[in-house]
């Protein structure tokens, strides 16, 4: 059983993934494998609209970063989204990655648990987290919590270990991950669309 957390920062240590691994380490301690991917500092392209993806079923933008993770996406269980929040929302290189992402193979995550992470110097997370629940909340997934909302605070890189709070909610947050993966993997199988997807446009 294996997890993907996605560490939305540009810094490859910072608190974002110090953030992650408080969750990873907490997974791994309940027999869950986990990879942390991180975005890199490199400008992420956006969604161009061109739509390929719905005939081929990923995206028609090549590049490593997508296709690192889209080539485990049928071999995990289970994915954590993290970032720092950037003028009270996520880095937009993780958006733009999430958007080609979840528009072009969000099918393949469907019903595998996800769990989101802001990480914040003072305000600003919980609305980073209303953007980044989105997408797990749009596409079928169980959204996973803590006892309190996944945040934590820090602004310098290891200031994040200071968050006692933080931390704990964190480690919680990966243990009710483990604890759902592992309830879905050994329970019935998910529940079929039953009706034709209903489409209303407002605009006519």
């Amino acid at each position: 059983m294996k997890a993907l957390l996605i560490n939305g920062s540009p810094q490859t240590a910072g608190n974002t993934y110090q953030a992650l691994c408080m969750v990873a380490e907490a997974m791994n301690a309940a027999g869950v494998q986990t990879e942390i991917v991180h975005i890199g500092a490199t400008p992420v392209q956006g969604c161009i609209g061109c739509r390929k993806c719905l005939k081929t079923g990923r995206c028609g933008i090549n590049d490593k970063l997508y296709n690192h993770i889209y080539e485990q996406l049928d071999e995990i269980d289970g994915i954590v989204i993290g970032s720092p929040t950037y003028f009270a929302g996520p880095n937009g290189s993780l958006c733009a990655l999430l958007d080609r992402l979840y528009y072009s193979a969000g099918a393949k995550l469907a019903y595998k648990p996800g769990a989101t992470i802001a990480v914040a110097r003072r305000g600003g997370a919980s609305t980073t987290l209303d953007r980044l629940n989105k997408y797990i909340t749009y596409n079928k997934q169980p959204l996973v919590s803590s006892f309190y909302w996944n945040m934590i605070y820090g602004m310098r890189p290891g200031e994040v270990q200071l968050d006692a709070e933080g931390a704990q909610t964190l480690r919680h947050l990966g243990r009710n991950m483990a604890w759902l993966m592992q309830c879905i993997a050994n329970g019935p199988p998910r529940p079929a669309m039953e009706e034709e997807r209903a489409w209303t446009h407002f605009i006519r």
